[in-house]
């Protein structure tokens, strides 16, 4: 329980943090939201009364003081430019953002754990070499380079997919692809590692011994042995999913989370930026409280430390 309410306290300090941090900037970056939504023909009574409705005009200490409260009530406000709560748009962008999370990180797992096994087992070897080769390709490649090498070949050559939009199944295909490329290069290469390490152990040695398949060794003793450090880097991947997210949404045009935030800075939206940066931070955050509860489902020595 101890081990729980410790990593729980940890949690809601860091989104504090990035609450109050994200607050700041927005409020520091040139640009102002009053003249992006009347323009420049406004008068300056017209921008003035516009500002003291919106709250702008207070001091800054007295806007963070309004903004806590507001969330201490679970209210993130109103759009400054599409007049609609800040909850009702993220209810409507979030779904897109997992499902293209949930589809890169499953395409990138299929991809990782049998090609990081292979290499382990054939180290040193040509295959090994290949395999870790192709694992280099896909963490050098960026995703705003990827994303319309992609189109390029497959939508407008081929055009066995669609170009952008999240109209059928198949406008799922190259976002994922995209976004899960660099995942599955970045987990093979652990899982190769992670598994190098696990193969030279006496268990292992012990289960090849009593007649046990290389398959059987590898699946039920050096892959659930090997897990902790896989677990480590998964969590600290899926969080950066939704960061990556961000340009993948924008070179396919994804109505997701990435789409909605920049289409808010743009527009100096302070406080859809805030609820999209807040949403994206909890949603890291909890991926990474669910590793730290996953290292003690499989070590339960780390709930002692």
């Amino acid at each position: 329980m101890g081990f729980l309410f410790g990593r729980l306290t940890s949690a809601l300090v860091v989104v504090m943090g990035v609450c109050t941090l994200v607050f700041l900037l927005i409020h520091l970056v040139p640009g102002d939201p009053v003249e992006m939504m009347l323009g420049e023909g406004a008068t300056p009574a017209d921008r003035s009364a516009l500002r003291a409705a919106l709250g702008l005009d207070e001091p800054l200490h007295t806007q963070f003081t309004t903004y806590v409260s507001r969330l201490a009530r679970l209210d993130l406000g109103q759009s400054l430019h599409l007049h609609r709560p800040v909850e009702d748009l993220l209810a409507e962008r979030l779904p897109a953002t997992l499902e293209l999370a949930a589809a890169a990180l499953l395409l990138a797992l299929v991809i990782a754990l049998p090609l990081g096994s292979f290499a382990a087992r054939r180290r040193g070897r040509a295959s090994d070499t290949v395999a870790m080769g192709f694992s280099l390709l896909g963490l050098s490649i960026p995703n705003f380079w990827l994303g319309p090498l992609l189109i390029l070949v497959f939508s407008l050559w081929l055009g066995w997919v669609p170009v952008s939009g999240r109209d059928s199944a198949d406008s799922l295909i190259l976002p994922a692809v995209t976004l899960g490329t660099s995942l599955s290069a970045i987990l093979a290469r652990m899982v190769r590692s992670s598994l190098l390490e696990v193969l030279g152990e006496d268990f292992v040695r012990t289960a090849h011994a009593k007649g046990l398949s290389a398959g059987v060794v590898l699946c039920r003793h050096a892959l659930p042995n090997a897990a902790i450090p896989v677990v480590t880097l998964l969590g600290l991947q899926l969080g950066a999913l939704l960061g990556g997210a961000v340009i993948t949404e924008i070179v396919f045009s994804w109505p997701g989370l990435g789409s909605l935030l920049v289409e808010a800075i743009q527009s100096r939206d302070h406080p859809v930026v805030q609820g999209t940066v807040l949403v994206i931070s909890l949603g890291y955050v909890g991926v990474n409280l669910m590793t730290d509860l996953a290292y003690a489902w499989l070590d339960p020595r780390i709930r002692l430390r």
